[in-house]
């Protein structure tokens, strides 16, 4: 879709529910990051939260100081590669503006031109969480009865691969394209063991051939190999989301839950489960910081054993992209160290005291 950019930049609020950043925000001062360049040249690759990175010590905290055209947004998604990004400090207060786009022609009256939406810079790797959008993750706890499952394989095969044959019973649907998913199993809290939730665990997709039942089906990409007992949800199609990140108001006080891809721990872009939600106030744009409590140590010192404990360690920094009521999904945007499984979620602008 074309769409007329006018006056050099025109902003967009993005589909959804979006949230006021600066009510949000913290009130401490902003720092910019040392270093911080005068301005930047807009590449395809980028993110907004990259480009922030490079003028701010906190990039979660862009909303507040970018300004188009002398006046604060609420939403500034729509930036283009070939733009220029500068820092304007001549009033005390840091700006992140948008100069011209590279080779243009500076003209004192409005200009109006056309681009791409589909063009502008994401705020986070679309992507890396694009899987995470499509695929429910989290379920009913009827999903393994109310969904449709593979009864048979071609040639009575125990596991399917692309160009495989699947039956399916209960596909009450003419969906074209679905996604395979193992039965769902329980998230439980590893410490109270109460359930959270449930996951289903995403194993490829498949294309519907014949209606009936059983229907049959086609194995189009498996992730993992696809069998019998299997479910089947419609796949979804796929969309570009822009996120205003901004600190929730109260911390959650979480941990998290998982880390996911089958690894023990996480760095900048790996995908983690919470074990707070909706019903915690979390949202969608939530950017939480990550902390592992001190260890305790002995400290011998001649025949004097003193007993000390370490102070929590900042782990990473998280942005929160998809909730459901008890559990959420983020992304690692910053990674100080490796995070675990166990790490307390907070507030990105408190200091964590530790348990």
């Amino acid at each position: 879709m074309m769409r007329k950019i006018i006056a050099a930049l025109a902003l967009a609020v993005a589909a959804g529910t979006t949230v006021n950043p600066v009510s949000a925000a913290a009130t401490s001062p902003i720092q910019l990051a040392d270093n911080a360049p005068d301005r930047h040249v807009v590449v395809r690759g980028d993110t907004l939260w990259g480009i922030a990175a490079m003028f701010l010590k906190d990039p979660w905290r862009w909303p507040e100081v970018w300004r188009l055209n002398q006046e604060q947004i609420r939403d500034p998604h729509w930036i283009y590669p070939g733009q220029v990004v500068y820092l304007d400090r001549s009033d005390g207060t840091p700006r992140l503006r948008i100069g011209n786009p590279v080779g243009s022609t500076v003209k004192l009256d409005p200009k109006i031109y056309e681009t791409s939406i589909a063009d502008a810079i994401p705020t986070i790797p679309q992507q890396v969480i694009e899987p995470f959008l499509l695929r429910p993750l989290v379920v009913e706890p009827d999903f393994n009865t109310s969904t449709p499952k593979i009864v048979g394989t071609d040639e009575n095969r125990v596991w399917l691969s692309a160009g495989d044959a699947a039956f399916v019973t209960g596909l009450q649907s003419t969906q074209q394209r679905w996604q395979a998913f193992r039965p769902a199993t329980p998230i439980q809290d590893p410490q109270t063991k109460e359930v959270l939730g449930y996951e289903a665990h995403y194993l490829g997709e498949l294309r519907l051939v014949r209606s009936g039942d059983p229907a049959e089906l086609q194995v189009l990409t498996a992730k993992e190999e696809i069998g019998r007992n299997d479910r089947l949800v419609p796949a979804e199609p796929s969309q570009v989301i822009n996120y205003v990140p901004h600190a929730p108001v109260a911390s959650p006080d979480g941990h998290v839950l998982q880390i996911l891809g089958g690894v023990l721990q996480a760095g900048r872009y790996s995908v983690l489960m919470i074990d707070r939600g909706r019903n915690a106030g979390v949202e969608v744009g939530h950017v939480l910081a990550t902390y592992r409590d001190g260890e305790a140590v002995r400290f011998r010192e001649e025949q004097k054993v003193t007993n000390y404990k370490l102070p929590p360690q900042r782990t990473g920094l998280i942005f929160v992209f998809r909730v459901y009521d008890r559990v959420s999904f983020a992304l690692v945007m910053n990674s100080y160290k490796a995070l675990q499984v166990g790490d307390s979620v907070v507030k990105p602008d408190v200091e964590y005291p530790g348990r």
